[in-house]
């Protein structure tokens, strides 16, 4: 059952992307708005594009970074003016690791752990409350991954997903829910780069799509009270995704990049609870498969940078649609399309060592939504992600 609730913020937390993911795991990502995919030459390589892992200075890299994810608190209002209401502002502080080894022959291996998905949504008030009181995820990945060289100008990469998940979720109706749970799951990443002349360089990466098989406790509760506490569990997909990136960088150290990302969101069809006991009469309202059949989405990313002696200068941008179409769009991942923009700065501050910052706005489209639980428009769903870094290299 948990991870029916943590898919719904897995899939709504983008800025985070359409569907609630989050692209943006260090402070290169989030400096070029996850347009790091052709040209990636920091730690975060191990992430992002690990087959560039071989095209990189033959020192062991690693990098820390503390990121900060601050959602506005979104805001709703009904189309016949009944209610007018706002969800909590939500606050997160979120780590980050990456390593890069030094060769090893023809080889070199890698290691992540980031966040790549996860929101809360709580709504105080009606209707807000019916669908999502509390909507809580908590996503983190281990991501182990080794590089090969094909030759001078190509390599390719494999990786592990090793993703934990945990969450929340909570309704307050004339039926209601109390639900807990978590998962460990796996899937797999491929990634290639070739680079054919000293100034180009093509990026291709994929990550499998997960299914999290959470599993956890329930309490239901109907009109007169407590009608299941028991078992209960869900499986919903994380989906497929594809990069396609192209660099190009100029006499004058001046990079540009262009990322192409397609999201299989159709993969996330319904919301089915499975429950260990009979939930009764309310079977319904609690155990029937809830539709949502999203749509595959894609994205279209810019990244620029601009190398000095000893400061690098970046900047992003990145216009993402939502997955959610309005028939079943809800409370609990009021998704929207988006436009963000992004910037960051990292100093060399010694040959070993260097610091950076940066910030990334995601500025969210109003939508108004009719449908059997939504007659009205959802605004203010702005989010604001920060970073600060310090890379070590030995």
């Amino acid at each position: 059952m948990k991870k029916l609730t943590l898919l719904p913020l897995l899939f709504s937390c983008a800025v985070y992307a359409g569907g609630y993911k989050i692209p943006e795991t260090s402070l290169n990502g989030i400096a070029l708005s996850a347009a790091t995919v052709a040209h990636s030459h920091g730690a975060d390589t191990a992430y992002y594009n690990p087959a560039n892992m071989i095209f990189m200075k033959d020192e062991q890299n690693i990098e820390a970074d503390v990121i900060y994810i601050g959602l506005d608190p979104e805001k709703y209002r009904s189309n016949d003016g009944t209610a007018d209401i706002s969800a909590e502002r939500e606050n997160f502080v979120l780590p980050s690791l990456n390593y890069v080894s030094k060769k090893l022959g023809n080889a070199r291996v890698g290691l992540s752990i980031v966040v790549p998905a996860g929101l809360s949504k709580r709504w105080n008030d009606s209707p807000g409350v019916k669908a999502a009181k509390e909507f809580t995820l908590q996503v983190i990945e281990i991501n182990p991954t080794a590089a090969f060289k094909v030759n001078d100008t190509m390599s390719v990469a494999v990786g592990l997903r090793i993703v934990s998940t945990s969450g929340i979720i909570k309704s307050n109706a004339a039926v209601s829910r109390d639900m807990t749970g978590d998962s460990i799951d796996v899937g797999y990443n491929l990634a290639l780069a070739y680079h054919p002349a000293k100034n180009v360089e093509v990026g291709v990466t994929y990550r499998s799509n997960i299914n999290l098989t959470v599993e956890g406790t329930a309490k239901l509760y109907g009109p007169t009270g407590l009608v299941y506490d028991g078992g209960a569990s869900v499986t919903v997909p994380l989906p497929a995704t594809v990069n396609v990136a192209f660099a190009y960088t100029t006499p004058t150290k001046t990079t540009i990049e262009v990322v192409f990302e397609k999201v299989m969101w159709s993969a996330y069809k319904t919301l089915d609870f499975n429950y260990a006991g009979n939930v009764g009469n309310l079977a319904p309202y609690f155990d029937a498969p809830i539709a949502k059949n999203w749509k595959d989405t894609n994205a279209y990313r810019l990244g620029i940078t601009q190398e000095m002696d000893k400061y690098t200068i970046m900047a992003g941008a990145v216009l993402d649609k939502s997955p959610a179409p309005s028939a079943t769009l809800n409370f609990e991942l009021p998704d929207s399309n988006s436009l963000s923009f992004s910037t960051g700065l990292r100093y060399q501050y010694s040959k070993s060592i260097n610091v950076g910052m940066s910030v990334l706005y995601s500025i969210r489209d109003n939508r108004n939504v009719t449908n059997a639980n939504v007659n009205g428009e959802f605004s203010n769903a702005n989010v604001l992600i920060m970073s600060a870094g310090l890379g070590y290299k030995f």
